[in-house]
Formats: C-alpha cells, sequence, structure tokens
C-alpha cells in the first residue's frame, strides 16, 4: 500500500484526541408515521472505537447509521461531528472528518466493472485523470483482498467478494483532498448472509481497516454473535429506539441486563417481546 491513500497508522494516532468526541447525537428522535424508531437518543463516539450496535430488529440500529451518515434527517435533536455541529443533510454541507458507509446490500451498480464501481465518486467529483484512478482502485482492491479483479462485473462476483468491493469503496479518498478520507466508517449487517467462512474473512477485514490506519473509527450494527465479539470493543444494545445497556465486549457474558441476557441466550421469555 503506498503513502497516497493513508497516512501511516503512527502519523495518524498521533494527530488523534482520543478525549475528545468524534460524533455526538443529543436527543435524537425519528419516526416513520406512527412509528417513533429512534427516541430521544444520546450517543457519544470517540476517535478509535470500534462500536458495535445491536438488539431486535426494527429496533432503529440502521436508521441511526443513516443519521450518522448525513442521508437522512431526525426530527428532533442535534448532530456534532469533531465538534461541529451538522444542519441539514450530507449534501448541504461537508462534514469536517469523511464519514463512510458500508450498506447491507452491497449495492454495487451492476452495468458498471468493479473498477467504476470502487472509483465512482472519484470519477464524476475529481479531477484525477484515469490513469490516476485506476491505481488508486487496485491499491484498495488489494488492500481488501481482490487483486486483478477490476474490469469484473458484480454478477461475476460472489457474496462476500462483493461485500469487499463495498469495503473497496467506501475506503478509497482522492489524495488531492486529503479531508475526503473517512475517518469513520459505518457498516450495516456486513455478514447478513453469507457463511461463517465468507463472515471470518468479513470480520478480519474490518479489524485490519480500523487497526492498520491509526485513529479510524467504526459503528457495526449486526446481529451475529461471531462479528459483535470479533469486531467491537464496546456494544450498544437498543431497544425501541433507547439505549438499553452499554458496555465493553468482555462484559457481555458478565452483566445481568435482561436485554443482554434474552437477546444473546435466545430465550423468547423477557423484555423483548416479539412483533407479531
Amino acid at each position: 500500500m503506498t503513502d497516497q491513500l493513508f497516512e501511516s497508522s503512527a502519523a495518524a494516532t498521533a494527530d488523534c484526541d482520543n478525549t475528545e468526541p468524534l460524533i455526538e447525537l443529543r436527543g435524537i428522535s425519528k419516526s416513520f408515521g406512527s412509528n417513533r424508531v429512534v427516541d430521544k437518543l444520546d450517543l457519544t463516539i470517540y476517535h478509535g472505537e470500534a462500536v458495535a450496535v445491536i438488539g431486535p430488529s426494527g429496533t432503529g440500529k440502521s436508521t441511526i447509521l443513516r443519521i450518522i451518515a448525513g442521508l437522512l434527517p431526525p426530527d428532533e435533536g442535534e448532530i456534532y461531528i469533531a465538534g461541529q455541529r451538522r444542519v441539514g443533510l450530507i449534501e448541504d454541507a461537508q462534514d469536517p472528518v469523511g464519514i463512510g458507509m458500508v450498506f447491507q446490500q452491497a449495492a454495487l451498480f451492476d452495468s458498471l466493472t468493479v473498477e467504476e464501481n470502487v472509483g465512482f465518486l472519484l470519477y464524476q467529483h475529481s479531477t484525477l485523470s484515469h490513469r490516476q484512478i485506476h491505481g488508486l482502485v487496485e491499491e484498495v482492491l488489494e488492500m481488501v483482498g481482490l487483486p486483478g479483479i477490476a474490469d469484473r462485473y458484480p454478477a461475476e462476483l460472489s457474496g462476500g467478494m462483493r461485500k469487499r468491493v463495498s469495503f473497496a469503496r467506501a475506503i478509497v479518498s482522492n489524495p488531492q483532498n486529503p479531508t475526503d478520507r473517512p475517518a469513520v466508517l459505518l457498516y450495516d449487517e456486513p455478514t447478513a448472509g453469507l457463511d461463517p467462512i465468507a463472515s471470518t474473512v468479513i470480520e478480519d477485514l474490518i479489524r485490519t481497516i480500523h487497526s492498520g490506519h491509526g485513529c479510524r473509527s467504526y459503528l457495526i450494527v449486526t446481529h451475529q454473535d461471531s462479528t459483535i465479539r470479533r469486531t467491537a470493543d464496546r456494544v450498544i444494545f437498543l431497544h425501541r429506539g433507547q439505549i438499553q445497556w452499554n458496555g465493553s465486549i468482555t462484559e457481555i457474558d458478565e452483566t445481568d441486563n435482561p436485554f443482554v441476557r434474552q437477546f444473546f441466550s435466545g430465550n423468547v421469555e423477557g423484555p423483548i417481546q416479539l412483533v407479531q
């Protein structure tokens, strides 16, 4: 990997202030019709954190990711990115740090090659030459373990490969504009639908991306036990749009919190009730 994509881990870490919040959600609420999926939620993420957001389906986890990404406006509350209040959506004003998102479905353009998918924003919104973009795409594809596939189409790839291509698209950045380099990555169910071996590959990749580039932080929404334990340092349990538990990964098996105990045991009896 060359220096043009990322700073070295040591240099990036030196520039990070782990005591100042990277992302702050204050009193965030969001409803869809009469369904209030996020309810006056407060959440703080610091530089270098690896955070899993877990909980039953339909409790607002993916909604929170989209609000953080600037793709969805909250109904109430304030959002601060690196201390700067965000007003509007991501297209209204640039955040002080880059935020990348990997969707549950790889969301690749079927009619475009892997190179065109990964380099899409660079082709559309930079003055880089085709040769420069090709070089950047090749570098990030190698980083995610997919060298030499730039000319393939999504239909030619397995589900796990498509996931990794979507990772490459999230982390590629314009070296002429360092602020484009994502400081935060948001993952929405990155191992959903994958077999255990493919899941392990994705989990290891997430950790590699995180640990190899200094202060890079991420939030990951997942239901999968192995993904929670292999990718997260801190866990936030969400139920009915509110945080019911917040603790380290090592505390999962020690806590008496009834929501956490029921979730990991799969018991139908408890505070989490199946919605019919």
